[in-house]
């Protein structure tokens, strides 16, 4: 088997172990094909090599269902990390935090969102008054305002269109941040930057698992945490989408 062998130096402690624990749990739900683990070491990590070619509408209809496949494989709570996994996990070079949480919006909004607004701000791409608004969304999603009783879903975590893969067996998903948390989550991710057929995707995904009522106005909430992540690092503009998704979450109220 070719491999592909990613290797970073200055990789903080288990930055790679992290990512070879994602994968295997993802791959373990029998849904969405994800790229095989073949070695890990500390400062490198070594993956089968995946050949990509044109997306297909068929492609995307057999991924749109694995991909509910391996949501309703589930997790033992929000914010739990892969099983044999303990401690923070990344997303992109980032840290972010794994810590189980009974609900969802607790979990969201201290886990997913709040820890990258005070970096966002530092960088120059949040102002002090849009982080406001951001956090008054933030409060208002930890007090449960749009907790349902859906169990957790097991997330890719970080699932934009460049982590989706489009090989002859179908759709490889790679680099994860994989975590327990809502459905929608992973699927407003897609939606924000842009996928090959996404509405095939999508409409197969509801075929495997109908959605909830509602799932499309509700995808500003669910992109706050990639634009978070995003406004830390990437400029202002992504700061700008944040606070208009944090002023239409607010709106949903």
């Amino acid at each position: 088997m070719e491999r592909l062998v990613k290797s970073r130096d200055d990789a903080p402690a288990g930055f790679f172990a992290a990512e070879a624990a994602g994968l295997r749990w993802l791959a373990e739900a029998d849904g969405a094909r994800v790229v095989e683990v073949l070695e890990i070491a500390p400062t490198r990590i070594a993956l089968e090599r995946v050949e990509t070619v044109r997306p297909t509408p068929e492609a995307a209809e057999e991924f749109g269902a694995a991909l509910a496949a391996t949501h309703d494989a589930g997790a033992a709570a929000f914010g739990d990390p892969p099983p044999g996994w303990t401690g923070d996990i990344f997303i992109g070079r980032r840290l972010q935090p794994a810590r189980p949480e009974p609900r969802w919006g607790a979990f969201y909004a201290v886990q997913r969102v709040e820890p990258f607004l005070d970096p966002a701000v530092a960088a120059g791409n949040l102002t002090a008054s849009g982080a406001t608004v951001v956090r008054r969304a933030c409060a208002l999603i930890a007090a449960g305002a749009f907790d349902d009783d859906a169990p957790p879903a097991r997330l890719h975590g970080d699932l934009w269109s460049g982590n989706v893969l489009w090989s002859r067996e179908g759709v490889v998903l790679i680099d994860p941040a994989a975590h327990g948390g809502h459905r929608e989550t992973d699927l407003a991710m897609l939606a924000l930057f842009g996928c090959p057929f996404l509405d095939r995707i999508l409409e197969a995904y509801d075929r495997r698992h109908p959605l909830r009522h509602g799932w499309r106005e509700r995808v500003p909430l669910h992109q706050l945490h990639p634009l978070a992540v995003h406004a830390a690092g990437h400029g202002p503009a992504y700061g700008d989408e944040l606070v208009d998704a944090a002023e239409r979450t607010l709106a949903l109220a």
